[in-house]
């Protein structure tokens, strides 16, 4: 699915008076209202905002000085001078705005699905929207989710869900009753989950790290997959290879191409296991790993049906001893006549195999059980889902696969509870980093103003020296200058630096932040979010 090249959300610098008077109705995430005031964190649930909310409104028409200076003044200085814009004095947000196998059908996933191609421009489209500085997409067939740094939680979320809207076609109001919304360190623990493969349908599948890697190696030089979004999921990378290095969680884990054959192997005989005729439609990523898996079951024969047959080729090299026959997508259906077993895993976006065509195919013997498998692990689905009406055939789908992560899940729980110990550990870790990125702009801020002064002073020093001064000694009086500065600065310096490992010393170093915030009334946090709401309008203009 190609995401929209077009589309923004409404510009600052067209804001109205009626947007700072929000009627008495009811808080809808869907409407336009004054600033909440959260209580809690945020939770997976039906599209509300997490946490306990509580409405605190102050209309312009209550306040009829207000009401005269937002009239004659700028966008942003409204958004400065409004008390219902307080978010301008706050902390960017990271938020997780997603829809997963667990709480969305695959028919609705389908269409949320943005190809891997597309994630750099469905990053530049994100961090177009007014409030929204950074962007990264993670989406695969059991999950979208878009992962954004915001100015404004409410804002954001809502930006960005309408931004799904238009990319896929799903009125707002559906998405809302399957999205889950997550904020900052709920964010951070639910990637660290899923890069650890504890959210998967098969726990501890070792797939959707290599998914995580790549949303990374895909976002390296996009605008928008910024400091703090990377930073995210570097970390997630990390914590996965932990979890799997400590617990051995995925030890005997199946990943969902495992699951796929495993299931298959549950509904026929067992006496057919090594008999029943195979047939792999699609030989990518997911293609060769349901091959390999049938092969670590004693499969020894079957026929892969692909586009190209150098990737077969590739696949019957490395798995010598395995009757590998490839054959042209045009003759799949042919092939189709001859299996017990069909697994289809291609990018096809239109179904493959429809429900005259499963109508067409001869019965199986009952040898195999009588009935014709389709395991179909694409999304979009390979299988119409009519072709599950047809007598004879049974068509299994990703949210089928359930069924095989039940039988395995119990032995998975006990390492899933060490692993969720590291989780919890990596998630504080993460905060203390994040936490201590908020001392950076005050360090530019103070050796800005340290600067400034010694330029000045500088100057009057050489002007009181006069005009024959030789360069020799201006060079050794702005090198005192420097030197000075840069001692004086070293004490000051060393206390705003953290490399976030110990809690105390992190909270000492953002007391010493709001300390210098104040004594030298830097006015860091303030500043930094007027710069990024201008640097926002200023790009809405372009």
């Amino acid at each position: 699915m190609a995401a929209s090249a077009g589309f923004a959300g409404p510009k600052l610098e067209n804001l109205r008076l009626r947007e700072f008077s929000p009627s008495p109705a009811a808080c809808s995430p869907s409407r336009s209202f004054a600033p909440l005031k959260r209580v809690g964190r945020g939770r997976r649930n039906g599209g509300g905002l997490g946490g306990g909310v509580r409405c605190e409104v102050t209309t312009a028409k209550q306040d009829p000085q207000l009401m005269m200076e937002l009239s004659g003044v700028s966008a942003l200085e409204q958004l400065k001078a409004s008390a219902l814009d307080r978010y301008t004095k706050e902390r960017s947000s990271i938020v997780v705005i997603g829809l997963s196998v667990h709480t969305t059908p695959v028919d609705m996933r389908e269409k949320l699905a943005i190809p891997e191609a597309e994630w750099p421009r469905a990053i530049e489209e994100l961090c177009r929207l007014n409030h929204i500085e950074e962007a990264a997409v993670l989406s695969t067939c059991n999950r979208t989710e878009i992962y954004v740094v915001a100015l404004s939680q409410h804002r954001g979320v809502k930006e960005v869900t309408e931004w799904m809207s238009k990319t896929s076609g799903i009125p707002v109001s559906e998405l809302c009753q399957h999205r889950f919304l997550l904020y900052n360190n709920d964010a951070a623990r639910h990637l660290f989950e899923v890069s650890a493969g504890l959210d998967s349908l098969v726990l501890g599948e070792g797939q959707i790290l290599a998914q995580v890697k790549q949303v990374v190696k895909v976002g390296q030089g996009v605008v928008g997959f910024g400091r703090s979004i990377s930073g995210l999921f570097k970390h997630a990378i990390s914590v996965g290879k932990r979890v799997r290095t400590e617990t051995h969680i995925a030890s005997g884990a199946i990943s969902v191409s495992s699951a796929a054959v495993e299931l298959a192997l549950m509904k026929i005989p067992e006496s057919s296991h090594a008999t029943a005729r195979m047939l792999v439609v699609g030989a990518g990523k997911m293609g060769k790993l349901v091959i390999k898996h049938l092969v670590a079951k004693g499969c020894t024969k079957m026929v892969v049906v692909n586009r190209s047959e150098e990737r077969v080729a590739a696949i019957a090299e490395e798995l010598r001893g395995v009757e590998i026959t490839y054959k042209p997508l045009t003759e799949m259906l042919s092939c189709a006549v001859e299996a017990d077993v069909i697994f289809t895993s291609t990018a096809s976006e239109a179904p493959l195999f429809l429900k005259e065509h499963v109508q067409n195919l001869p019965p199986v013997g009952q040898e195999v059980g009588g009935l014709r498998l389709f395991i179909d692990i694409s999304v979009p689905r390979n299988v119409s889902p009519c072709a599950a009406d047809v007598r004879g055939s049974k068509v299994y789908n990703v949210d089928d696969l359930k069924e095989v992560v039940a039988a395995n899940k119990e032995d998975r729980l006990h390492k899933a509870m060490e692993a969720q110990t590291i989780v919890a550990e990596e998630t504080k870790q993460f905060e203390a980093w994040r936490d201590s990125l908020e001392t950076v702009p005050t360090i530019k801020k103070l050796r800005a103003y340290a600067e400034r002064i010694r330029i000045a002073e500088l100057e009057k020093c050489l002007s009181k020296l006069g005009d024959d001064v030789p360069k020799k000694t201006k060079r050794a009086v702005d090198d005192l200058s420097r030197s000075i500065v840069n001692k004086l600065l070293h004490g000051p310096m060393q206390h705003l630096r953290c490399d976030g490992d110990d809690g105390r010393t992190l909270s000492e170093t953002l007391e010493n932040m709001h300390a210098l915030n104040r004594i030298f009334s830097l006015d860091t946090d303030i500043t930094q979010m007027e710069q990024k709401i201008k640097a926002k309008i200023e790009q809405s203009q372009k």
